[in-house]
């Protein structure tokens, strides 16, 4: 499949402890294209905010974003597909990642938000967080799942974050064809 997937940004969004870093990593050896993960494109002093407990703001977002929105770029115009996992909780910032398209609309970026209750993911947090496997705290996940805006106009696939991962790598994979 990954061959007929050419100049694509797929990203996988939502809160964290959603599965993204999971499905977006099975879903790019799936397609045989590159990943990236958002949390790569922080920098220390958003990362330190986080670790401490402290929620990020627009000013420390917008110039991650645009990291990010131009490693997209680069990808989509050099003809290579690529799955980014990045919360992309607002409008506003995915807006910042679908200008990565070449021609100006969002048909190469495409949005994916893993969703799950609220109770299922604190539990996923928390155990990374014992596991030392993660910067964001749980204390946290209610400030993001308060930030997340989805407008049904925008083409967003909604997944059910509770489904295995092949399962739901395999309904992102259906939609793409």
């Amino acid at each position: 499949m990954g061959s007929d997937l050419r100049g694509l940004a797929i990203v996988i969004m939502g809160v964290s402890g959603s599965g993204k870093s999971t499905i977006g990593g099975l879903l790019a050896r799936n397609v045989c294209c590159d990943f990236l993960d958002a949390d790569d494109f922080h920098s220390v002093e958003n990362k330190e905010k986080m670790r401490n407990g402290v929620p990020l703001t627009d000013e420390d977002r917008f110039p991650w974003l645009e990291t990010i929105s131009n490693a997209l770029t680069e990808k989509i115009s050099g003809g290579k597909t690529v799955v980014l996992c990045c919360s992309a909780l607002q409008f506003r910032y995915r807006e910042i990642l679908r200008k990565a398209d070449p021609n100006n609309g969002s048909d190469c970026v495409k949005f994916f938000c893993l969703m799950a209750p609220i109770e299922v993911i604190e539990g996923r947090m928390k155990q990374r967080e014992s596991d030392g496997n993660h910067f964001m705290p749980a204390a946290l996940l209610q400030s993001q799942v308060d930030l997340l805006e989805i407008h049904e106009d925008e083409g967003i696939h909604v997944l059910d974050a509770t489904l295995s991962p092949d399962a739901i790598v395999a309904r992102i994979q259906a939609s793409l064809s």
